[in-house]
């Protein structure tokens, strides 16, 4: 059977993506890895260590996997301890701004280094990572959010340049950004306030409709960001 692999296992949507992907029981393993690797969420499940910010922690939990069919980074943060959403650029901080980019893109781009080679390299194979609609340029009507936003945007554009590459040695691979709606996860509790009915998915249902656009996606796709619900995000 296949294998998985979802970094940031232990978080809302990524916890969720490897319960989902243990119910529909398509992938005989599943390498749950995380910076607090939890208990096994199911049968096949393999937990593991991987920091986001130490490149030799994903190398060497990229070590541990022979091969990959289906590689999901569901990582990202929005604002932590030293880190705020800007509301203008009077609020721009050179440490805050390299923080949301060692997390939003470098983490993400590094995990590409290691775990691409593991796609096969013949048959349909997916590297995904979780972006954001506000990483999109020609949809922003807002502004604000500075930090989020550009690394957001550059991760989109790392997607887009990994699906070029991978398709001249992997021709049958994807690469991915998915946009998982506003889930109810500690990134978007603080900004939860006003959303209409409908508009705030559970973890779980977010992690479902994920899974289905993954395996809705066509070669057409790579190098795009799809939304939870399988239409193209504007770049």
């Amino acid at each position: 059977m296949a294998t998985a692999v979802v970094i940031g296992a232990t978080g809302g949507i990524g916890g969720a993506l490897v319960e989902e992907l243990v119910r529909r029981g398509v992938y005989g393993q599943i390498h749950a890895l995380g910076r607090r690797p939890g208990a096994a969420a199911g049968a096949g499940v393999v937990t593991g260590h991987l920091d986001l910010t130490d490149e030799a922690s994903i190398a060497a939990a990229a070590a541990r996997v022979e091969t990959a069919d289906l590689v999901i980074v569901a990582t990202g943060v929005l604002q932590s301890a030293t880190l705020r959403p800007e509301r203008t650029y009077r609020a721009l901080d050179a440490d805050a701004m390299l923080e949301s980019l060692r997390i939003n893109l470098i983490g993400p781009a590094l995990v590409a280094k290691h775990f691409l080679p593991k796609l096969p390299r013949s048959g349909r194979s997916v590297f995904a990572a979780l972006s954001a609609r506000v990483g999109s340029i020609s949809d922003n009507r807002l502004g604000g959010w500075h930090s989020y936003r550009a690394a957001k945007a550059a991760l989109n554009m790392t997607l887009a340049n990994l699906a070029i590459e991978l398709a001249r040695e992997r021709p049958e691979a994807l690469c991915l950004g998915l946009h998982p709606g506003t889930v109810d996860t500690s990134l978007s509790a603080p900004f939860q306030r006003g959303l209409a009915t409908g508009q705030l998915f559970t973890p779980a249902y977010s992690a479902r409709c994920l899974v289905d656009v993954i395996d809705r996606a066509r070669l057409e796709d790579s190098g795009c960001v799809l939304a939870w619900d399988g239409s193209r995000i504007a770049p």
